[in-house]
């Protein structure tokens, strides 16, 4: 895979969001390679709550980090 994650200081909370749901996705994209795999899979968790409550979950875990790591966006 190629580098796209050169640091995790951004300007504002909404881009720390941003960044979050793009680690989310980018550490499913990792764990499942394969993008046919992927997308037949997206069915099976679509319309579930539990799933989409999990989803919610990796990305609130990486937002702490993102925004621990630029000090709460204090100036």
């Amino acid at each position: 895979m190629d580098s796209w994650l050169e640091t995790l200081f951004v300007k504002t909370p909404q881009d720390g969001f941003e960044l979050a749901i793009k680690l989310a996705r980018m550490g499913v994209k990792y764990t499942q390679p394969d993008m046919e795999k992927l997308k037949k899979g997206r069915a099976q968790y679509a319309d579930d709550a539990q799933f989409l409550i999990a989803a919610s979950q990796v990305i609130a875990i990486h937002y702490q980090t993102i925004a621990k790591a630029n000090n709460y966006w204090k100036t």
